[in-house]
């Protein structure tokens, strides 16, 4: 199956929310609970959420679609982060953040992610960024290995609020 990535629409918004709450439970560590996981899902990753970060101008969204299903998902944040944390780590200015890029376990490995990545890097650019940035956790080393493979490096650290308890990230960076 070959993917390709387009530019999220309104019209996605209900697809990404499914394929966020698929997915983000595979990027928590194991002590994260299913309740917590759940609360996120329920603030950050809901329908309603996903309406509003698509009309958003400082947010371009894309979503891989194979065999005309959506395989996954990715969100760039235009401008300035606000966490002084991830403000003080980041050396390429101006910037982007690289929000989200989750892919459906059955599509690992495929290539979607590096279409997702390359889709987000682009449009980072395209908006004027020279560097783009991301929060990882600390204990998920799949996704920092797929990081280091597409030119992130480790730069800082931040805290990401999951439920009621915070987790340890790494910030990663590279330039646009």
């Amino acid at each position: 199956m070959d993917a390709v990535v387009r530019p999220a629409g309104q019209g996605d918004a209900a697809v990404l929310a499914q394929v966020a709450a698929a997915t983000f439970a595979l990027a928590c560590p194991p002590h994260i609970t299913p309740q917590a996981i759940d609360t996120f899902i329920a603030e950050v990753l809901s329908l309603e959420c996903f309406e509003r970060y698509l009309a958003d101008p400082a947010r371009d969204l894309f979503v891989s679609v194979g065999d005309d299903v959506v395989t996954g998902y990715a969100m760039v944040v235009h401008g300035e982060p606000t966490d002084p944390d991830v403000r003080a780590a980041l050396t390429l200015r101006p910037t982007a953040e690289l929000s989200k890029i989750y892919v459906l376990p059955d599509h690992h490995g495929a290539g979607t992610s590096r279409l997702l990545m390359a889709a987000s890097i682009d449009a980072a650019r395209a908006r004027g960024a020279v560097g783009v940035w991301l929060g990882v956790n600390q204990e998920n080393e799949r996704a920092q290995r797929f990081y280091a493979k597409s030119g992130f490096a480790r730069v800082g650290t931040k805290r990401f609020l999951v439920g009621d308890r915070y987790e340890d990230d790494y910030v990663f960076e590279r330039p646009a």
